[in-house]
């Protein structure tokens, strides 16, 4: 079951409830019985661990250039077009 973080926006009290996906969100603040307990936006707690995740495969393996030869010609040069040829 997910863990939710709560909030009372009246009093400030914070809590984490377990609930499943399907229950109702929580209303009612335990602290001061006030209908003012709302969930938090929270980052997820979970790992992506092994292979096939941008993490661990793609990150940071960006494509390179192509290698050139400094003294092959350019494919213009080699049809007789390029100025240095003549």
């Amino acid at each position: 079951m997910p863990i939710y973080a709560y909030k009372c926006a009246s009093c400030g009290f914070a809590q984490d409830e377990m609930q499943k996906i399907s229950d109702a969100p929580l209303g009612v603040c335990p602290s001061c019985g006030k209908a003012d307990y709302a969930k938090q936006l929270t980052a997820p707690g979970f790992a992506l661990k092994g292979s096939g995740w941008y993490a661990t495969d793609f990150k940071g393996n960006g494509s390179k250039p192509a290698e050139t030869k400094a003294d092959a010609p350019s494919p213009a040069c080699g049809t007789g077009a390029c100025p240095a040829a003549n």
